[in-house]
């Protein structure tokens, strides 16, 4: 009964994996934490596929029955520690603070679709504006750069997207638009904060979705970001757990590639 349910299992996680990899490799967004988890979906769905010719191979000897447990081990182990990182991502949305003062909101990108900002943008957008109508002193700087056939900058995007629906907002508008990730949209804010007399030591709100804000807090505090209020934008509910998922492996790929 268990071989059948290990079966169903990586059937099933394979599916999630490989799907949700093709879907954003279509989308052009080839970087590790897009590529790892498709790797490992196409694995799992291959030993659903083959269960039986695997299985007796690894029957074969007793060192490859101890490898088919540690592989096993191995892969529980794995779903425990993505059980683990969304219950820290669910912390970290309960633990925002949007009463602190701020010399600066950065308010890091996320794709735009026709022309406008993506579901998951506009909720970055929506969390920022209304943290902006109660920091009026503090400057916006929207982040992002030119995306796949796009004609606009991200960034061109989310400060007409604020203008246009919040036009109550005196705040000033800065656009960093030439990065194409969050360890850029976060480097090429310094000069622009420099330039407006803001420190890395001043406090500065990161808006960002839910999922992110971790990550993001995180490479901000390696760029030497010292006094940051962390502030995250909920995830559309149908976006919601791929996202996160997502960002599992993003938040591997950060570590690997040293971006904090």
């Amino acid at each position: 009964m268990h071989h059948k349910l290990k079966r169903i299992l990586s059937f099933i996680f394979g599916l999630i994996l490989t799907i949700d990899g093709i879907w954003l490799t279509l989308l052009k967004k080839m970087h590790l934490g897009t590529i790892l988890p498709l790797i490992i979906g196409l694995i799992l769905l291959c030993y659903a596929f083959f269960f039986n010719t695997i299985y007796q191979w690894f029957q074969q000897t007793n060192y490859k029955i101890r490898v088919y447990k540690f592989l096993w081990t191995g892969f529980f182990l794995w779903l425990f520690s993505v059980a683990t990182f969304f219950v820290f991502i669910q912390h970290s949305i309960n633990s925002n603070d949007s009463n602190k003062p701020s010399k600066a909101i950065l308010v890091l990108g996320s794709g735009i679709e026709n022309g406008k900002p993506s579901p998951t943008l506009k909720n970055r957008l929506d969390t920022a504006a209304q943290y902006a109508k109660d920091h009026p002193q503090a400057i916006i700087i929207m982040t992002g750069g030119l995306g796949f056939k796009a004609q606009r900058t991200e960034a061109e995007v989310m400060a007409q997207y604020v203008k246009e629906q919040y036009p109550e907002l005196h705040n000033l508008i800065k656009l960093e638009d030439k990065s194409t990730s969050t360890e850029l949209n976060l480097a090429n804010s310094h000069p622009i904060l420099q330039a407006s007399n803001i420190q890395l030591t001043d406090p500065i709100t990161i808006i960002t979705s839910d999922f992110h804000s971790m990550r993001a807090k995180a490479i901000a505090e390696h760029q030497g970001y010292q006094n940051i209020i962390n502030l995250s934008a909920p995830t559309p509910l149908y976006l919601r757990y791929n996202s996160w998922l997502r960002e599992y492996f993003a938040y591997l790929s950060g570590f690997i590639l040293s971006e904090y």
